[in-house]
């Protein structure tokens, strides 16, 4: 039965998807299909296979011993800060985040991330009929985050018409940055999160494609990726370091502004209506918790957590989430798990035209205009991701 509803609810994505269309005429349906099917491969591979489990077994210890390394730094500067045996948000979530940065550096220092990313993206480009720089950009944001990857393109921002536009935001919208991954891995397994990765790319593609369908003329479709002024080894990895702990401090911030904010909502609710607002959250998100595949008497508590992402941001949910998810069966966990993973929420809208107006104000009004309808894509791919596992597990 379970497989049904889920059809259901991945027909229902392609259908809000296809409502919001700018131009219907001109969705290209194959490619669509094509990546639907490499969605589920992916997703059965990476949770039903021997060879998946491998993969993500590798991948996850090797974020596991960086975390390992990031935590010596935590250590030396902050020991004696937190309790013996405590696990501090701060120092051992967020903080790994300027680790990752440095190594991310690193690896951009040395050309390597941008030749992963430009040839990843070129045969990208091959399966989902859009253009490279599209395609480009997706795997950038997937590893150098959804600010950093506008600076890599920033030459041809101001030359780029606004359903170009539209394209770049929503993936970066729909991906989460490489930097954070291993914070997700402390709260979420690990599985999940490297399934989610993936399924947001392909998501982000079919969603803009049917959103935002377009063609890209030959003499249009190329590539200028902006490389940064050069810098010796260390002023790239003062400037990295600081960046992610930048990130770490805005993220904290958040935190303590958000989930006193929703303290705060929930005991007004709770002492006026004998409930409290996420528990109403729920109830209006279960419907899209069920079609996603989460069993009934489980889509009150799993729409809480997805609404609290919506509204909040995937910090707040996952703190929220951990809390609870022993109550849910493995099935659901795992769809909620991939739903959190990744920056689609109010507050992205913000990030993403402030990035992209720092470096061309008018496109950045453009991007500020079309912002709650790159939010509705970017939720959808979250949605599409979720019933995909739904579907495999």
């Amino acid at each position: 039965m379970h497989y049904l509803i889920s059809i259901v609810g991945l027909l229902l994505v392609l259908f809000l998807a296809w409502v919001a269309s700018n131009n219907k005429k001109k969705i290209k349906y194959r490619p669509i299909i094509v990546m639907i099917v490499i969605q589920l491969i992916l997703g059965f591979l990476l949770l039903k296979t021997s060879i998946g489990e491998l993969l993500i077994k590798g991948f996850a210890d090797s974020f596991a011993k960086l975390l390992v390394y990031a935590n010596e730094g935590t250590d030396f500067v902050f020991g004696g800060i937190a309790n013996e045996g405590a696990h501090t948000f701060f120092l051992y979530v967020l903080m790994p985040i300027v680790f990752m940065s440095a190594i991310i550096g690193i690896l951009q220092h040395y050309k390597i991330l941008p030749f992963i990313i430009k040839y990843i993206g070129l045969v990208l480009s091959k399966i989902n009929g859009m253009g490279k720089l599209e395609s480009y950009n997706a795997v950038a944001a997937a590893i150098v985050g959804q600010n950093e990857v506008f600076i890599s393109v920033k030459n041809q921002i101001g030359y780029l018409p606004k359903h170009r536009l539209y394209t770049l935001c929503a993936s970066a919208m729909s991906t989460v940055s490489m930097s954070i991954v291993g914070s997700y891995m402390t709260m979420l397994e690990p599985k999940y999160v490297v399934a989610a990765l993936l399924l947001n790319l392909f998501g982000g593609f079919i969603v803009a494609s049917i959103i935002n369908p377009y063609e890209v003329k030959a003499e249009e479709d190329i590539i200028e990726v902006q490389e940064g002024e050069k810098q010796t080894f260390f002023e790239m990895l003062g400037e990295y370091i600081m960046d992610g702990f930048k990130v770490a401090i805005i993220v904290g911030v958040m935190l303590v502004g958000f989930v006193g904010l929703i303290a705060l909502i929930n005991g007004v609710f709770n002492g006026i209506f004998g409930i409290s607002f996420q528990g109403i959250l729920g109830y209006v998100f279960a419907p899209i918790a069920f079609v996603m595949g989460v069993p009934w008497h489980e889509a009150v508590n799993a729409g809480s957590i997805m609404a609290t992402k919506l509204v909040a941001n995937e910090f707040v949910a996952m703190l929220d989430f951990v809390k609870i998810q022993d109550n849910f069966s493995e099935r659901t966990a795992a769809i909620v798990s991939v739903f959190l993973i990744s920056f689609a929420n109010f507050g992205s809208i913000g990030t993403i035209v402030g990035a992209v107006k720092g470096l061309h104000e008018k496109q950045g009004n453009v991007v500020a205009r079309f912002g709650l309808k790159l939010l509705y894509g970017a939720s959808l791919v979250s949605v599409l991701s979720a019933i995909i596992i739904g579907i495999v597990f």
